[in-house]
């Protein structure tokens, strides 16, 4: 069964470990979005009590389950983060796509297409 439209995995092309660099490692097949410098870019100020699925829910409202779409943001960071119960300090900027942003690249349906083999 294929991945959901909106599942993290629907780039998935194959299982490979990731290695970060304080020796954690995980399995991973998805292709990352990656951060973009674009003038829609949204920022937020981390605070105490954020999560990554909180600010989906807040920033990706609109979409079928938002905060399930907080791999998104995660992806979306200079410094990608990978563990998503391990946030940046507060105070922090969190860069957050615009809507455009995700319907238009991140989801889209040809960048699917192109990531598997």
């Amino acid at each position: 069964m294929p991945p959901r439209r909106f599942s993290r995995h629907t780039f998935t092309e194959g299982t490979r470990l990731l290695v970060l660099g304080d020796d954690r490692t995980f399995l991973t097949g998805r292709e990352p979005f990656r951060f973009a410098e674009l003038s829609d870019n949204r920022t937020h100020l981390l605070r105490a009590g954020d999560t990554l699925q909180s600010l989906a829910g807040r920033y990706l409202r609109g979409f079928i389950r938002p905060s399930g779409l907080w791999w998104i943001i995660a992806d979306f960071q200079p410094q990608p983060i990978h563990d998503p119960t391990v946030l940046p300090p507060v105070g922090s900027l969190i860069f957050i796509p615009s809507r455009r942003t995700v319907e238009e690249r991140i989801l889209n349906e040809s960048r699917r297409r192109e990531s598997t083999p």
